[in-house]
């Protein structure tokens, strides 16, 4: 017996567990070219079962390229799940985020094709039925902590997609999660309806619930029920480093002068951050910070929120998922589990991450590019404007609809061949995920750029002088003194920019290892 309850403890309508069945025994319910719906969000709250007995099979019998799935999912998963289904040739279309090196690299070589799309939208839009020919999947899996006696729902560590799932899929498998404690009570769901009988989201705080803590379930639609005792397999934490604490210092400081300045109350406003080391050294800062009596509207809880409970600074959070650390984060929540999961929310993707409480709420938004320009623009999934790392993620909903909109990112990244060999702040992003419209504010460890209320040519040179490194600097500053000249003279004087030059630091990168050129001159070739 499980110390955390049998499956027939779990599964409260009792019609079901006529339908309980190995992994093993759910194959005969795939067949090649499906489209198929999973729980889960970054990585939390996933199927394992069935995608690994899947896999399994794939690969016992030698089924590679010849198997092959289309997959819906509301973020990222396991890497044991999907990111082996690509190392098998077992994805055909990927939507709308991802993370493993297998699946990128099945991307980058046009393998698997992946469509990316902001989180918020890709939700409603799964349920609009957008994605399929039909409009319909035909399976979906399902990781729950608890059926109830009228076939709700009870998920376990995320919500993602869940409820859209419910009202396109043609079957279900549930994955009753029986080896870990049941999150019975944590999610607050809420059915949206489609235009034109959709309701308001009435959420004015962030803990507020407006919904049930189940997803309703149609008992018929239900194939099979597989019991599951693996546990997600987390977010690695990242570590901070000397970078991300100084960014956070920048923020830090940035929040003190707006509540000074009476644009921020003491208890700032509901938090959003992205993932990785500056959003754990923000948290961080947070914990240890003046401000108290927090709260937090996002789509990730990271290990670092755990900080912030324990700093008594944290009174409500509000999430899509609970993305911790595989070891110390979940183990250190469920020895806590009273002190921390009565102040959690975990609401599906559709509404975490719907610009209507977003909004109202006045988010303090945040998140990592991979680069932006001097005018603003940021980058946040193609490396060289052409390579695909993880997605657009939600940063998007945040950053168009939030109080205050801040992107944060080292001035610098090393190349193969030089620590600074490339620059985050560049005349010209090669891919816009975010433009000048949306952001407020850029940081880097260098300092914080108030945007606010800035003209193009202001934005940017605000930005080379505060956010730029000072082995790139000058070299910002020279183009971008060439392109008001040039431009100008060509009575082009809003937002300089000289296409035939704009991209040189990223060739050279391409040719050299490094973005650090010794002249803008056309007729000089890159920089050796």
């Amino acid at each position: 017996m499980s110390e955390f309850g049998t499956l027939q403890d779990r599964v409260r309508r009792k019609s079901l567990l006529s339908k309980v069945k190995t992994a093993e025994e759910c194959l005969e319910f795939f067949k090649p070219g499906m489209n198929l719906g999973w729980s889960g969000f970054t990585p939390a709250g996933y199927p394992k079962e069935v995608p690994i007995a899947l896999a399994d099979h794939v690969e016992k019998n030698n089924l590679q390229g010849k198997m092959k799935f289309n997959l819906f999912i509301g973020a990222s998963v396991g890497a044991e799940t999907e990111d082996r289904w690509a190392t098998l040739d077992m994805i055909d279309r990927r939507w709308p985020y991802q993370t493993g090196k297998n699946i990128a690299k099945g991307i980058n070589e046009g393998r698997i094709r992946m469509g990316d799309k902001h989180l918020g939208l890709f939700a409603q839009d799964m349920a609009y039925g957008f994605y399929t020919e039909n409009g319909r999947i035909d399976v979906a899996i399902i990781e729950v902590s608890a059926v109830t006696e009228d076939c709700g729902l009870a998920l376990t560590t995320s919500c993602g997609i869940v409820p859209e799932l419910m009202m396109v899929a043609d079957k279900i498998i549930l994955e009753v999660n029986t080896g870990q404690p049941s999150f019975e009570g944590m999610h607050d769901i809420v059915m949206a309806q489609n235009p034109p009988n959709r309701q308001p989201f009435l959420i004015t705080k962030a803990g507020d619930r407006m919904g049930t803590p189940y997803v309703p379930c149609d008992p018929d639609k239900i194939v099979a029920v597989v019991e599951s005792k693996r546990r997600d397999k987390g977010r690695a934490f990242t570590d901070m480093d000397a970078t991300s604490e100084a960014i956070a210092g920048h923020i830090m400081d940035f929040f003190g002068n707006e509540v000074k300045q009476g644009r921020l109350p003491k208890n700032l406003l509901p938090l959003q951050s992205g993932v990785g080391s500056i959003a754990n050294a923000v948290v961080g800062g947070l914990a240890k910070g003046p401000f108290s009596d927090l709260t937090v509207y996002t789509e990730v809880l990271q290990d670092t929120m755990l900080d912030l409970f324990d700093s008594g600074k944290l009174k409500a959070a509000s999430s899509c998922s609970l993305s911790l650390s595989e070891n110390p984060g979940f183990p250190r929540f469920f020895e806590n589990w009273d002190k921390y999961a009565d102040k959690i929310t975990l609401r599906p993707l559709s509404i975490s991450n719907a610009p209507e409480p977003i909004r109202r709420l006045g988010c303090i938004a945040m998140n990592t590019p991979v680069e932006f320009d001097m005018y603003a623009h940021a980058n946040s999934t193609l490396v060289g404007g052409t390579r695909m790392i993880n997605g657009l993620g939600g940063s998007g909903d945040f950053l168009r609809n939030g109080f205050l909109k801040i992107m944060h990112s080292p001035s610098t990244r090393p190349s193969k061949t030089d620590p600074q060999g490339i620059t985050c702040v560049v005349p010209k992003a090669p891919h816009i995920d975010h433009t000048e419209h949306d952001l407020d504010c850029v940081v880097t460890e260098q300092g914080l750029a108030d945007l606010r209320g800035l003209a193009p040519k202001d934005r940017a040179q605000k930005i080379i002088n505060t956010c730029a490194h000072p082995e790139y600097k000058p070299i910002l500053q020279e183009y971008f003194d060439m392109a008001k000249k040039e431009c100008l003279a060509k009575g082009i004087g809003h937002e300089p920019q000289l296409f035939d030059r704009c991209f040189k630091m990223q060739q050279n990168l391409a040719k050299n290892g490094t973005m650090k050129i010794k002249s803008w001159d056309i007729n000089i070739d890159l920089c050796e």
